[in-house]
């Protein structure tokens, strides 16, 4: 039997089998993986928003995925810092709180970061099925299938499939709400415009760059509703443009309607997470975090704070705190490794090259030959002489909305991003990838299609071809594994080079602290055992910089886990300013290349003296680590001797 048609008659039991491995290898990750850099924070104000109703701590994100979050930690009982001043008296102290939650008072840290995780599992999940559900109603089951193949499989997802923050959620409720707009289009009665306002609100509760979705909806309503076939039920007593009119009309007001339940679904969700939140908390918070002395940073103040003051308006004080709380992030940017560079601006070209060189290739070469085929059907479709233009705007409009909808944002989103000054990492890049999947799937199953009709002939050499993709689509996480987050693809080098083009959520996120644990036991276990094929230190095409065990190692990470937690008295907190010694070193990915890339500052010690030696290793892949001897000649004062590159060439690159 032709596999490709195996496929296709039992659907329901492929999608099971592929979601049940996508959520299991997620589980399994996330049992691997310390806490990361963002999660420090989410976690803490998941449990305290359900815990304790008070949205305090990092209300720059709405609550949605963290009252996910947060309730399985009710089962865990977990204590909380709720009598230290960072939660009485501090105004949004998230990194503070975040380690004491975590830390600091006798929680177990690992197991609260995998139980917070499950839920964000499930609503990859989600999103899953319904990649599969639209693509199949847009193009057929195969490629239903195929478009849950590429997100299934796709190492970045999986990276971030169950991580506790608003990347995975935001990419799933911004498709569901493009989902829902659509068939409001199509038929908006009263069923469809409800739906439709829940679940824009729903995207709106996960992050606030939702709010792009209520201009370009709009925009696209409008559009739709002049093209739109009239029906015989369409106000038939007026004129023609008497008529469209109308429909427009009719369109806006139910698209104003929609956003209305929006909002209430947004103050409901905030009535409960900020139930017990004192007024003077959120006036405290929005003084405190909404910088700037222009006219509409002190009308918002003065907005948030009279809110604050009236009960009924106390959800929406919060949620507009954080949409400008976002604005003024927005514009100060952030600091980060790009290419050789350090810098806090914006660069119109980072996007563009992190999506070259984190997506796989398999899908790149998709995307590009689906651009190119798409692009000469609508070349053809234009040089048509049958029909009018306006004819064939209205056709067009008409028979590919939801192809409309799905580029429109793809393209809005891109521009924002490229112009934008906030250059965090891929994960930003999200919201875009379902819309992806699902457009490269239903052009290449038409593709596909016209190559059997045309090709009858090589309809099972056309099958095979088929089918060897989608094995190298599947491949490509089995041989990643379990190096997700800092997967890079072969242009790039692979994951072990990621880090000379890009450092923070791109490769490395604290991520790897639990390996640096296991490293270090591992080789405490080896050592003095020359010759052992147990531990690569220990091998025997390998000598070891010493064969003692290591007691005592300098530890600069980044992340949201703590080193002392896993590492007790050995641990000794370095950073890259202090005096080089002797000893061992681990050393993120992010602090080592921000260090070693920054302009030289005279008098001040960074981590280009580590240059005169070798990598020992990595834990995982993101935390560097080195010896330097005891007998090493130190440099004395900073900027002495610096070195560039790696002396005889990176043994462990």
């Amino acid at each position: 039997m032709n596999p490709l048609m195996s496929l296709k008659n039992n659907p329901s039991t492929v999608v099971a089998i592929i979601l049940s491995v996508f959520f299991v290898v997620s589980l399994v990750v996330s049992s691997q993986e310390s806490t990361t850099y963002d999660e420090q924070s989410h976690i803490t104000a998941a449990y305290s928003y359900v815990r304790y109703g008070d949205m305090r701590i990092n209300p720059e994100h709405p609550p949605l995925l963290k009252d996910l979050a947060g309730i399985p930690l009710l089962f865990l009982h977990p204590a909380f810092p709720l009598t230290q001043a960072p939660w009485i008296s501090g105004l949004n102290e998230q990194w503070t709180l975040g380690d004491t939650f975590l830390h600091g008072v006798g929680n177990d840290a690992d197991a609260i970061t995998f139980w917070a995780r499950v839920p964000i599992a499930l609503v990859a999940v989600l999103l899953g099925i319904f990649i599969y559900l639209w693509t199949r109603q847009l193009a057929g089951t195969l490629a239903g299938l195929f478009a849950l193949t590429l997100y299934a499989f796709d190492p970045n997802v999986l990276a971030h499939n169950h991580l506790v923050t608003t990347d995975i959620g935001i990419a799933t409720f911004i498709f569901l709400a493009t989902y829902c707009f659509v068939r409001f289009l199509k038929q908006p009665n009263r069923n469809n415009i409800i739906l439709f306002g829940l679940c824009l609100g729903l995207a709106q509760l996960v992050k606030f760059s939702a709010v792009i979705l209520f201009p370009l909806f709009g925009l696209l309503a409008v559009v739709y509703a002049f093209a739109r076939t009239l029906g015989s039920g369409d106000y038939p007593t007026l004129s023609p443009l008497a008529r469209r009119r109308a429909l427009v009309f009719s369109y806006v007001w139910k698209y104003a309607v929609a956003v209305i339940l929006c909002f209430m679904a947004i103050w409901i969700v905030y009535y409960f997470n900020t139930l017990n939140m004192p007024p003077e908390k959120i006036t405290a918070i929005a003084d405190s975090l909404l910088k700037g002395d222009g006219l509409t940073i002190q009308v918002a103040k003065v907005s948030v704070t009279w809110m604050a003051g009236i009960p009924l308006l106390k959800p929406f004080a919060v949620y507009f705190m954080g949409v400008f709380m976002v604005f003024v992030r927005v514009a100060t940017g952030n600091t980060h490794y790009f290419l050789g560079t350090v810098t806090v601006h914006g660069n119109p070209t980072y996007f563009p090259i992190v999506f070259l060189l984190k997506e796989t290739l398999p899908f790149l070469l998709l995307l590009l030959a689906s651009l190119i085929y798409a692009l000469s059907r609508l070349f053809t479709s234009l040089t048509d002489k049958t029909c009018t233009f306006g004819e064939k705007y209205v056709a067009f409009v008409e028979q590919h909305i939801a192809q409309i909808g799905m580029m429109s944002f793809v393209i809005f989103y891109s521009y924002l991003c490229i112009t934008g000054n906030l250059n965090i990492g891929f994960r930003h890049l999200f919201p875009m990838l379902p819309f992806l999947y699902v457009l490269t799937a239903k052009i290449s199953a038409d593709a596909l299609r016209r190559l059997h009709e045309k090709f009858r002939a090589n309809t099972q050499a056309i099958n095979t071809l088929a089918s060897l993709v989608v094995v190298w689509i599947v491949s490509i996480p089995v041989f990643a594994y379990p190096f997700y987050l800092s997967y890079f693809n072969e242009i790039a080098g692979g994951h072990a080079n990621g880090y000379k083009y890009f450092t923070d959520s791109n490769f490395d996120w604290g991520q790897d602290l639990k390996n640096l644990k296991k490293w270090v036991d591992q080789y405490n276990a080896c050592a003095g055992k020359q010759g052992s094929a147990a531990f690569q230190p220990c091998g025997s095409d390998y000598r070891p910089p010493t064969e003692t065990p290591i007691t005592k190692i300098h530890i600069d990470y980044f992340g949201g886990s703590k080193p002392r937690y896993y590492f007790g008295d050995n641990f000794l907190p370095w950073y890259d300013k202090l005096k080089p010694e002797p000893g061992w070193y681990a050393i993120s990915a992010e602090f080592y290349q921000e260090s070693t890339h920054k302009p030289v500052e005279p008098d001040t010690w960074d981590y280009r003296w580590l240059e005169n030696y070798p990598m020992i290793s990595r834990a995982g892949d993101s935390i560097f680590i080195f010896h330097v001897p005891d007998d090493s000649n130190l440099p004395v004062s900073p900027n002495a001797h610096y070195r560039h590159g790696w002396p005889g060439g990176n043994p462990l690159p």
